[in-house]
This record gives C-alpha cells, sequence and structure tokens, in this order.
C-alpha cells in the first residue's frame, strides 16, 4: 500500500491517479478472487453505458433548435423518451438484480426444486459468489436510479470503474453514491497531517475491534454455537450477546480500516455506524446500524413503495416489505428470511406506537421520562440481539433450537470444562464479567464521543496509533477469523 501511495502522490494528472488507483484495486482483488475480474468489468462497462443512455436528454434540445416543433409534438417526444428511459433504467435494475440472485439463489434453488449439490464436497461444478457482490450490484442500481432523476450520467469510464473497484470499499462497503466519490476525484489534495494522523488512527481503532475483541469474541460465540445439544441457556444468552457484539465490532472495525485507508488517498468514505447498540428505537437503530445499507433502503425501495405518504396499514406493510428484502438480500438461508420478518414486524409495530403516543399525551410523556427511555431502550436491544440468533445460525433447526432452550436448559457436564476451562482459560462468571465491562465501555465512548461530541486531538491519536498496533499484533489471537460481512 505504501508504494501505491507513493506512486499516487507523486503524480499530478488526475488520470494518472485514477489509474494507480484502478490497477492497485484490480490487483487487490486478484488477490481474493482473480476468476471474476472479468465479470467485474464487464458489469462495470455495461452500468456505465446504461447510465449515459438514461442521460441522455434529446427532445428539449431538438426542439429549442427546430421552432417548428410544435409544443404537441415535442411533448409526445418527450413523453416518448421518458418511457425509454424508464426502460432503460429497469433493464438495468432487473439485470443486476438478476445476477445476486442468481449467485445467491441458484444453488438453493437448484437443490430444492431438482435435488442438485452443486456446492457440496461431492460436486464437480461449484458456484461461488464474486466477493463483494452485494455491495457492487447495490451501487451500480443506485447509480442508475440517481441518473434517472436527474443526476448527471457520467462521460468517463475511467472514473467510473474506479469509483466502482476503489478496493477500499469494494468487498464490504460503506456503499457510496458514484456522485459523492466523483466529485472528490475532481478535488484531490494531499492528506495535511491532521488527516493523515485520522487515517492511521482509524486504521488502528478498527485493527483493534477486530483483531482483539471481535476475533476473541468470536471464538467462544464458535464453540457454543458449534455445540448447541450441550450449551445450557445462561451459555446460549452469554453467546447471542457476544455475538452482536462481535458482528459490530468486527464491521465497524472493517469498515474504519476501509475509511481510514481511503482517507490516505484524499478520499472520505460515509460513516457506516453511529453507536447503534444506545437506540432507543427500532428505527432509531437502523438509522444507525449500517447506515448506508439504511439509507439505500430507504431511497431505493421505501419511498419509491410509497414510504409513509398512503396511510397507516400502507406505512407498515411497506416497512415489512424493505425488511424482508434486506433479509433475502443477505442470504439464502431462511433463517435471514425469518430475520427480516422480525424487523419488518418490529418496525410496524414502532410505528404503531409512535401513533398512539400521538393521541395519548401521558404515553408520550412515559416515552420521554428517564424510566421510559430506559425501558424503551431495553425492550429494543432484546429484539436486535435476539434476532441475531437467525442471523448466526440461519439454518432453523439450529435457530429454533436456541430459541426453545433460552429458559431452563441446563448445561452438560463437560461443556463448562471444554468450553471456558480449556479453551478460555476463564470462568462462565469471568466472561459475564468481561462482556459487561466491553458493554460498559462502549457507554462511557458513546457518552464522550456520540453524546459530548468529545475525541482525542491529532497529537494523542499519533501517539495511540503504534500503541493499538503492538496491542493487536501482541494480543490478536492466532490464525484471526474471517470478515463476517465478506459472506455477503
Amino acid at each position: 500500500m505504501l508504494s501505491v501511495l507513493g506512486i499516487y502522490w507523486s503524480v499530478t494528472h488526475q488520470k494518472l491517479r485514477l489509474w494507480t488507483l484502478l490497477i492497485a484495486s484490480l490487483v487487490f482483488y486478484a488477490s481474493l478472487n482473480v476468476q471474476y475480474i472479468p465479470l467485474l468489468l464487464a458489469l462495470t462497462f455495461i452500468n456505465f453505458r446504461l447510465g449515459r443512455e438514461i442521460g441522455k436528454n434529446t427532445s428539449p434540445g431538438q426542439h429549442a433548435v427546430d421552432w417548428q416543433i410544435s409544443n404537441e409534438e415535442w411533448q409526445f417526444a418527450q413523453a416518448d423518451w421518458s418511457r425509454r428511459r424508464l426502460k432503460l433504467l429497469w433493464l438495468g435494475v432487473i439485470l443486476n438484480v438478476l445476477l445476486l440472485l442468481g449467485f445467491k439463489y441458484l444453488p438453493a434453488l437448484l437443490k430444492y426444486v431438482f435435488n442438485l449439490q452443486i456446492n457440496s464436497p461431492d460436486s464437480s461444478f461449484k458456484l461461488i459468489a464474486p466477493l463483494g457482490i452485494s455491495f457492487f450490484t447495490f451501487e451500480c442500481i443506485a447509480y442508475l436510479v440517481d441518473v434517472y432523476r436527474g443526476a448527471p450520467a457520467t462521460e468517463q469510464f475511467l472514473k467510473f470503474a474506479t469509483y466502482k473497484l476503489f478496493f477500499a470499499k469494494l468487498i464490504s462497503g460503506p456503499i457510496t453514491r458514484y456522485h459523492s466519490l466523483a466529485t472528490q476525484f475532481n478535488t484531490l489534495h494531499l492528506p495535511t497531517t491532521d488527516k493523515v494522523t485520522e487515517a492511521l488512527w482509524l486504521i488502528a481503532r478498527g485493527a483493534v475491534k477486530k483483531g482483539i475483541l471481535a476475533d476473541h469474541l468470536g471464538i467462544f460465540v464458535d464453540l457454543c454455537f458449534g455445540n448447541l445439544q450441550r450449551a445450557g441457556s445462561a451459555d446460549l444468552w452469554l453467546a447471542t450477546f457476544a455475538y452482536g457484539l462481535q458482528l459490530y465490532l468486527d464491521f465497524s472495525g472493517y469498515v474504519d480500516i476501509a475509511r481510514g485507508s481511503a482517507l490516505l488517498f484524499g478520499l472520505v468514505l460515509p460513516e457506516n455506524f453511529d453507536y447503534p447498540y444506545f437506540s432507543t428505537s427500532i428505527a432509531e437503530f437502523w438509522r444507525r446500524w449500517h447506515m448506508t445499507l439504511g439509507d439505500w433502503l430507504r431511497n431505493y425501495l421505501y419511498f419509491p413503495l410509497g414510504g409513509s405518504r398512503q396511510g397507516l396499514t400502507r406505512t407498515c406493510g411497506n416497512l415489512f416489505i424493505v425488511m424482508l428484502i434486506a433479509g433475502i438480500w443477505h442470504g439464502s438461508a431462511w433463517g435471514f428470511i425469518v430475520w427480516g420478518v422480525f424487523h419488518g414486524l418490529a418496525l410496524g409495530v414502532h410505528r404503531l406506537t409512535d401513533v398512539m403516543s400521538d393521541r395519548y399525551e401521558n404515553l408520550a410523556h412515559f416515552w420521554q421520562n428517564p424510566l421510559g427511555i430506559v425501558v424503551a431502550w431495553f425492550l429494543t436491544q432484546l429484539m436486535v440481539f435476539t434476532s441475531w440468533i437467525w442471523f448466526r445460525l440461519p439454518n432453523l433447526q439450529d435457530s429454533s433450537w436456541v430459541i426453545q432452550h433460552l429458559w431452563g436448559h441446563s448445561a452438560d457436564q463437560q461443556f463448562a470444562q471444554k468450553v471456558y476451562v480449556e479453551a478460555l482459560n476463564m470462568s462462565q462468571y469471568q466472561l459475564t464479567w468481561l462482556l459487561g465491562m466491553l458493554a460498559a465501555l462502549m457507554g462511557v465512548l458513546y457518552a464522550f464521543n456520540g453524546r459530548l461530541k468529545l475525541e482525542f486531538n491529532w497529537p494523542v491519536k499519533l501517539v495511540f496509533v503504534p500503541l493499538c498496533l503492538y496491542a493487536v499484533w501482541l494480543l490478536a489471537p492466532e490464525g484471526s477469523l474471517p470478515y463476517i460481512y465478506f459472506d455477503f
């Protein structure tokens, strides 16, 4: 990366910088999934061409030049052109959706319909989805819709390809809109000292989240959920809580590293998390968890469906559909669909609660006083963390077993010895305290950074960068776990 940065900032022409970034991104992806590079390049070109065609608008210009065209003829031409643009948009959306569904659902479809095991160990044919295909297609759809809505289509394939294949966001986001990044391509400046420090701090902070915290939590989660029949109710609750923390730290750690890497190239990627586990409603949670996905779902699904403009029943229905699609997007297993349904129902209940609070003043006051806020927070997080069970165990047989044994189930006698003593070298009580301390630390950070907007200045961050990286080198478990969202 240092050599790429050196080349990138040593050239002054924008095209050379874009070529440097594009080639580096292709090399990065080739090290992970080289066989799919032709596919990604082809998709990038197809969406680029579709965007150009959708962005054309020749009818008004023709009317302005040729005064003999009547207003009625011009209106017919304009309506015909609008229909053509809409058809091109649907072509692009369907193409991207079919590609995504093909990679994610074709193996499951062939298994259930034709009993073909194409991804089994004994199968001679395997269909493995390209890394980052979900985020890739979502960005393509967003670009085409933005151009259809009036945003200018790019005429430069190099700029569009660099945006699409930028290594920092290619595999797991954050989902970034083209016009935001393209504007930054036009105004690149060598980062100042404080920007470089912020970038290194983000990378170091992300490494701590992933390498030390998420991976250690993942060891316990894998041991517990990998031995369901032997775990007790307390173990299952601990594993559920630990997985919620692991998922957040793993994904937000990745995004920190991605944003820090982009900042070294003079590019700002959008934030993706805003202390979501301190939300007091499920709607607020989705404004603060995977924020770029939530923004995409609102702008390209919820609002086109009608949003909240067509009555309470339709609003709840739209919320349910959006979250169902979000569940389907995450994977082909039934557990992801149940997870989406669970969140869709929760958003509907929240909307109904809002309506009731508007009608009854006492209820509104309750949610605004300290006790009501605590109750709202507890109910929200209870729903969020229990829903992660279907996310972590998308096989319904496994997730249903966990749900049914969250109360009154004793652990196998050897479970504590194998998991807590031999694997973790601590007791269940000590692990509970560690998880509580981690949650408390997150609460302190939320109070200072999220609420009071206080943070270290750049010289202090610069001191912590090598300390964080050294801590990761020293304390990270051997054989780090893969990033969870690489599977999506």
